[in-house]
């Protein structure tokens, strides 16, 4: 069996064997928009539980739009194009706008990137800014959660009169889905706060997971926070594989957000009904494998669906290598991962993007992970808790021999865009 992972920009075809395979899961049939612009035109004008743009635009005097990092695939030069022609026919004048880069604490995209998020019109027309997390007194201070988590938001957004976030609708490893109040929180937010909403407090709790909204404590904590921050209108977008929009939501934060998830878990979602020995798996190609750091979140949406003991198998690029300076120092500081968990959990001890580290601890309790990539070399993958391996077919091979000829597989092309469930059948 032919299988297409996607990997880094061009993908990889991989050889499975046909008798071992139990389900190659992807999304369910849905149809790109036929008149993208049309259809997102009609929601700015009659949004979710909201009045038009046009009309909350009247009588501001500044603007702040927070657009998704390169690590989004996000259509924001088709999105923005109308909100930006929608403020300025409403009286805020171009000098006035302000487009905000959601880094979180990515590092900042600048020149050509700038270009590939937003276009060449809108990166050359407007004030395009990047936000700095670490940067506390780019920050201003709206008080504590009630989880007790201390709340800095980006002053260019605060301080603005309207307040716009664009962002994608996708299952996301720990809030459940992206979008939404995640442009606020972690996307604008400061480093403080990013912090304790990434500690184990939040990330241990067992509903921390893709695709789960009720009872998880990061959606509830990011929701809360981002309605303090304040939001008066986003649009979000799902789209496919091809990266075409299937649907737009827009209108109010918590309303469109919600419409957008559900509609993402009914497109999105497939799943097989036992366990597998095996999973192979990619993390979803460019730009979400650039780095090891982002490459984790293929390996944690596979768990679903493997055994206790199980293997998965990721293909991912790896093109930038391991990630920020400060996940490598800590990856190289870290040589056992349980002690790593001892350490966060019972220690004031922290580094800066250690809840991806987090993320592959619970992954290593439950299963071995073989790495096939062309950005690192295997002696980088072994010092960081997983084995390279040559091939896909090899490290198949490898597992097919560990847990014996019976052994069956999963296979989930577009990784952690699709959202993998284990559902028992009934009998």
């Amino acid at each position: 069996m032919r299988v297409r992972l996607e990997y880094g920009r061009t993908g990889l075809d991989v050889e499975l064997p046909d008798d071992r395979v139990t389900r190659v899961l992807c999304y369910k049939e849905a149809a790109p928009l036929a008149d993208p612009q049309r259809a997102l035109q009609q929601l700015l004008d009659r949004p979710i539980n909201s009045p038009p743009l046009s009309s909350l635009a009247v009588g501001r005097q500044s603007a702040c739009i927070v657009v998704c990092d390169i690590t989004r695939p996000v259509p924001n030069e088709l999105i923005l194009r109308p909100i930006l022609q929608t403020l300025e026919a409403a009286g805020i004048s171009r000098d006035q706008i302000t487009i905000l880069i959601a880094t979180g604490l990515h590092r900042p995209n600048d020149g050509d990137e700038l270009v590939e998020v937003l276009g060449s019109e809108i990166a050359k027309n407007y004030r395009i800014e990047n936000h700095f997390g670490q940067n506390q007194q780019q920050h201003t201070y709206l008080g504590a959660s009630p989880r007790g988590v201390p709340i800095w938001i980006d002053s260019r957004y605060v301080e603005a009169d309207l307040k716009v976030t664009v962002g994608l609708i996708e299952p996301h490893f720990m809030a459940g889905f992206s979008g939404g109040r995640k442009l606020i929180c972690p996307g604008i937010a400061g480093f403080e706060t990013i912090k304790a909403w990434h500690s184990p407090q939040f990330l241990e709790h067992p509903n921390a997971a893709s695709g789960q909204l009720g009872g998880n404590p990061v959606h509830e904590e990011n929701t809360w926070i981002a309605q303090k921050a304040g939001c008066d209108f986003i649009v979000n977008v799902v789209i496919d594989d091809l990266r075409r929009p299937l649907k737009f939501v827009a209108g109010d934060m918590i309303a469109a957000f919600n419409e957008g998830a559900k509609f993402v878990r009914d497109v999105m979602t497939d799943s097989i009904a036992e366990p597998v020995d095996i999973v192979v798996t990619s993390s979803a190609g460019y730009p979400l494998d650039t780095t090891f750091y982002q490459s984790i979140k293929g390996m944690v949406g596979a768990l679903p669906l493997v055994k206790e003991g199980g293997t998965i198998i990721l293909a991912a690029s790896m093109s930038e290598g391991v990630g920020s300076d400060e996940f490598r120092r800590g990856m190289d500081e870290n040589p056992d991962l349980s002690q790593f968990v001892e350490r966060i959990l019972h220690t004031d001890y922290f580094f800066m993007d250690q809840w991806q580290l987090e993320e592959l601890a619970r992954v290593a309790r439950k299963a071995e992970v073989k790495v096939f990539t062309d950005g690192l070399p295997a002696e980088t993958l072994e010092r960081y808790y997983v084995e390279p391996v040559l091939s896909v077919e090899t490290a198949v091979a490898q597992a097919i021999s560990q847990h014996g000829p019976e052994s069956r597989i999963a296979v989930i092309p577009k990784g952690p865009y699709v959202l993998a469930q284990l559902v028992p059948s009934r009998r």
